[in-house]
C-alpha cells in the first residue's frame, strides 16, 4: 500500500436500527441536521451538489454527491480541508434490526504534520457523527456532540 493510499480516516459503529432507516438518516435532511451540521441545501441525491452549514461555527462546505446506492453506499467529495477529499459511507445489514456503518474519508494531501492533523480531526469528527446518530436513532436523544467539540468557538460565535 502506497503512502498516499494510507492517508485516510475511518470510523465505524453499529446502529441498532434497520438499514433503510439508518441510510435515510444520512441521505435525508431531518436526522443529520440534528446530529452533525445544522443546515443543508438538500438531500444527498446522485450527481447533485449541496451545501452543509454548521451555524454555530459560521462554517459551510460544498459537497458533490458522486454516487448513492440505496441502503448500501454514499460517496461524496468535499473541500473541508482546502483540498478536496472523498467521504464514503458503507451500510451493512447486521441481523434483522441493526446496521453496521463504516465511514472513510480519504485523499488527504500535505506534509506529515498536516496529514496527521487532518486524519486525526476527521477520525474524531466522524466518530462523533456516528455516536450522535446512534443516540438519536436508537433513543431519540440529541446529544449536541458537534457543538460541544469546540465549546470555546461556540461561545465566541454565539456572542
Amino acid at each position: 500500500m502506497s503512502v498516499e493510499e494510507q492517508n485516510f480516516a475511518k470510523a465505524e459503529m453499529l446502529i441498532r436500527k434497520p438499514v433503510d432507516e439508518v441510510f435515510e438518516a444520512f441521505v435525508g435532511t431531518e436526522a443529520i441536521t440534528k446530529v452533525w451540521f445544522t443546515k443543508t441545501t438538500g438531500r444527498l441525491d446522485e450527481n447533485e451538489r449541496v451545501t452543509w452549514t454548521w451555524e454555530i461555527y459560521g462554517h459551510s462546505v460544498d459537497v458533490e454527491v458522486r454516487s448513492v446506492e440505496a441502503n448500501s453506499c454514499i460517496l461524496v467529495e468535499w473541500g473541508n480541508y482546502g483540498d478536496k477529499t472523498e467521504i464514503e459511507w458503507r451500510f451493512s445489514t447486521f441481523g434483522d434490526d441493526a446496521t453496521f456503518v463504516s465511514v472513510t474519508n480519504r485523499g488527504f494531501k500535505g506534509e506529515a504534520a498536516k496529514l496527521i492533523s487532518q486524519i486525526r480531526d476527521s477520525t474524531e469528527g466522524f466518530t462523533i457523527l456516528l455516536a450522535g446518530m446512534k443516540a438519536y436513532l436508537e433513543h431519540g436523544i440529541e446529544l449536541g456532540l458537534v457543538g460541544d467539540r469546540f465549546p470555546a468557538n461556540r461561545i465566541v460565535n454565539e456572542k
